[in-house]
């Protein structure tokens, strides 16, 4: 077993809990639209798709111009608030403070553009923690294209197939086994009723983010773990 070098994640369902700004943002455009507010369970599993999916969400029968202007209107009120209620996952801090103090480097690659990856990163403290960022527009390519992975890896200056991807979506283990990297499935994240992670082919799944430490520990010693 090749012993990590990096570790990554996604960021939004993953390393931060971004679900009550993103559905607040959603919810204030539908207001404004004189529509009623969705409730929070029925959205959440859609934020880790993005502006994209939650537009398609709150306003199912847009099309075309109409679209486009609700989705850069959902951008602006997501900017207004982007870090009202966002926060690591809880466990998370420890897990970052215990790679920190072990010397093991972490980073973020998303899909969310930089314009919003960077501010809320700097508003929650953790743009000068991180080894990398690689947001949706960093480089030519979006996962699940390896190509961001690829990037970072480069970026925290360790080799691909020494780094760890952590994701909650089907697009982010493909990006990772692209990359040649090991991944690990967060099934605390936004996962849909129809997901079905243990058929993507990850290295694990954990079901709490401190189990990542764990995972680490055992897949060094040799052991396959689903936590």
């Amino acid at each position: 077993m090749t012993r990590a070098q990096a570790v990554l994640f996604d960021l939004d369902g993953t390393l931060l809990d971004t679900a009550p700004d993103m559905i607040g943002a959603l919810n204030r455009l539908l207001q404004e639209e004189s529509r009623e507010p969705l409730p929070f369970a029925a959205v959440r599993s859609s934020v880790s798709h993005g502006a994209v999916r939650l537009i398609k969400v709150g306003f199912p029968d847009a099309q075309g111009a109409e679209f486009e202007r609700l989705r850069l209107r959902f951008l602006d009120v997501y900017a207004a608030h982007l870090a009202g209620a966002t926060r690591l996952f809880a466990g998370l801090e420890d897990v970052l403070a215990t790679f920190e103090a072990d010397g093991l480097p972490w980073g973020v690659v998303t899909n969310k553009p930089g314009w919003l990856t960077d501010p809320l990163l700097q508003q929650l403290g953790l743009a000068q923690r991180a080894c990398c960022i690689v947001s949706g527009d960093t480089v030519a390519e979006r996962k699940p294209h390896p190509l961001p992975l690829l990037h970072a890896a480069r970026v925290a200056g360790v080799a691909a197939n020494r780094c760890v991807y952590v994701g909650d979506a089907e697009r982010d283990i493909a990006a990772g086994r692209a990359a040649g990297m090991q991944t690990v499935v967060a099934a605390y994240g936004y996962l849909g009723d129809d997901d079905r992670p243990e058929s993507w082919q990850a290295d694990g799944i954990i079901t709490r983010p401190e189990q990542v430490v764990d995972w680490l520990t055992l897949r060094h010693a040799g052991a396959t773990v689903n936590a």
